[in-house]
């Protein structure tokens, strides 16, 4: 089967909500829009799936019919880093997302491993990638086949920097590598400017971790706002003011031939979606004329 970028937004779009859409509906109007993936929204769960089994199946039925690819953004209060009971809660509100993302046969459940805190970054982070294990070998003996996505941060109190992302999906089995690059540019104040910027991201990942996993990565996108403390709020792609630029990703995707899943944060989430997906199909197109003799 041929592999290919997709495309498709974080949550239900504005315009689905205001027609009445039930989340079943979902995958058929990405489909009928030209978008292929969908990240369901469980950013405020607690220790216990939020949604009923029969809803996840229905879902999943709904997206396997239309070729949509589901992944799941889970609970925003995991702290993998913190004190010991906040780390047993975080990893029963992330075994509870990976159960519902199974149930619904999304592959990924991405999330936010954790906070620095009073404590030596190092000591954080060793903290997390202990926890992360523990999820990890839960998750398998469960018999649970979604990945678990630990997200690159875009702020400087965040475990999530990519060499620290990078170090937990080498270490940590069954995990899925997920870069946000607008957070890679809040983080380090603006500095996606280039395509070698990008280039510079790939070739360390394709170092680190693998051709593979470099061409497999799923991604978050939008234009990022920023201050000295890194990210802020996200904006649209049509807002010049703000980076980072996708078109440069999608000379990089194109070069290096990678096929990642994409998915739009930006405020006008399917369709900022759908300019990404036009900006690749023409960045495509341009270098394919310029290889003809």
């Amino acid at each position: 089967m041929a592999e290919y970028t997709r495309f498709g937004p974080a949550g239900v779009p504005p315009m689905f909500r205001l027609l009445g859409a039930t989340m079943t509906d979902v995958p058929k109007l990405l489909h009928e829009e030209g978008l292929d993936a969908f990240e369901y929204q469980a950013s405020r769960w607690g220790p216990k799936p939020q949604m009923k089994i029969e809803d996840a199946q229905k879902l999943g039925a709904e997206a396997k019919k239309n070729d949509v690819r589901l992944s799941m953004h889970g609970s925003y209060f995991v702290n993998l880093s913190g004190k010991k009971e906040v780390v047993e809660a975080s990893k029963r509100r992330l075994i509870a997302c990976a159960t519902a993302a199974d149930w619904m046969g999304a592959y990924v459940v991405v999330f936010h491993t954790g906070f620095y805190g009073l404590v030596e970054k190092s000591f954080a982070f060793k903290n997390a990638l202990t926890a992360l294990k523990e999820v990890s070998s839960e998750m398998k003996a469960l018999g649970l086949k979604v990945k678990l996505g630990p997200e690159t941060m875009g702020r400087k109190s965040q475990v999530g920097t990519i060499d620290e992302i990078l170090s937990i999906c080498k270490e940590v089995e069954g995990t899925q590598l997920v870069i946000d690059w607008g957070h890679l540019h809040a983080l380090h104040q603006g500095t996606l400017k280039k395509v070698e910027d990008f280039r510079a991201i790939a070739e360390k990942v394709e170092q680190k971790l693998g051709t593979e996993t470099l061409k497999t990565m799923h991604c978050h996108f939008s234009k990022i706002e920023f201050s000295s403390q890194g990210e802020k709020r996200h904006h649209t792609l049509d807002e010049e003011r703000y980076g980072p630029d996708f078109h440069m990703l999608a000379e990089v995707i194109v070069d290096f031939g990678l096929y990642p899943t994409m998915i739009c944060e930006s405020p006008i989430l399917d369709v900022d979606a759908r300019k990404m997906q036009a900006t690749l199909r023409e960045v495509l197109e341009s270098k394919h004329q310029k290889s003809q003799p």
